[in-house]
């Protein structure tokens, strides 16, 4: 006779099946919540970021503040979104706290998750000067 405390197969399997989507579901949701914001398509404010990184890799303060300044002035032009500026602002104040490597990382990991949709900017080109032959 079979008693009533028995676990069926089928019952854990269901807890099992129900225990993997609520884990899915939380990894989905921690990383929604947690990735870099965007930075819009600015080619301007994209180069800065590029210099950014070479300059943190260098470990450069002087070119990080200047990264810095530019930077700022895309936000107040609104070209760099206030959010992405934040995360840009919290990254320099890592290398000022003397963890380069670890805005190193904080930087790159920004940089991957950019997703330039939308129509780039571009600066106009100048001309190319023409040189003549004698």
């Amino acid at each position: 006779m079979a008693t009533d405390t028995a676990v069926r197969p089928q019952r854990v399997a269901v807890f099992v099946l129900i225990g993997c989507g609520v884990l899915l579901g939380a990894a989905v949701l921690i990383y929604f919540l947690t990735r870099p914001p965007q930075m819009g398509t600015s080619e301007r404010a994209f180069n800065t970021v590029d210099a950014l990184y070479t300059a943190v890799r260098l470990r450069d303060a002087g070119k990080v503040s200047d990264c810095e300044r530019r930077l700022h002035e895309y936000r107040d032009a609104g070209e760099l979104p206030t959010d992405a500026a934040k995360s840009l602002d919290d990254i320099i104040a890592t290398t000022r706290s003397g963890d380069w490597d670890g805005a190193t990382g904080r930087l790159y990991e920004f940089m991957l998750a950019q997703r330039r949709e939308g129509v780039i900017e571009h600066r106009e080109e100048k001309p190319k000067p023409t040189t003549k032959k004698k």
